[in-house]
């Protein structure tokens, strides 16, 4: 993650971009060191914001064109598992789609919504607020100002 971080605000987008998707990164580290250096507090929000949405976008397209089975493997579930998590997800309804920024859930959660074919402007519009008002908040504490 370091040398994301050496590339500023493109380091910023790409690990976020990546941190959205199943691949295990974290763009936390890289968003704290870039706010410890000379960079925009505001634009790198922004940057890692839209790194993060378009690759929740990516993962609602794969679950949009790809089969169920092609799913649940991706995403290591049974069919039981998945069954519940779609349950859970006409439960909870769209509005669930403001924790796609959450570990671990996040990411099957905007699969989930391609697969569901959840309107795509909700989607756009309720994983853009979850995300950015996550990366507010974790700029917020790392520069010490919560």
């Amino acid at each position: 993650m370091e040398f994301l971080s050496e590339l500023g605000y493109i380091g910023m987008f790409v690990s976020a971009f990546l941190a959205a998707t199943i691949l295990p990164v974290s763009s936390e580290i890289v968003l704290a060191a870039l706010l410890t250096q000379e960079f925009s507090p505001s634009i790198l929000v922004l940057v890692a914001t839209t790194g993060n949405v378009l690759g929740a976008v990516v993962n609602y397209g794969l679950g949009l064109w790809a089969s169920l089975h092609v799913l649940r493997r991706l995403l290591g579930m049974s069919e039981q598992a998945y069954e519940k998590a779609e349950q859970r997800f006409r439960k909870y309804g769209m509005a669930s789609l403001l924790l796609a920024w959450m570990p671990v859930i996040g990411d099957p959660l905007t699969v989930l919504a391609g697969a569901l074919r959840v309107n795509f402007l909700w989607f756009l519009l309720l994983v853009t607020i979850g995300k950015g008002l996550r990366y507010i908040v974790l700029a917020q504490i790392t520069l010490g100002l919560v």
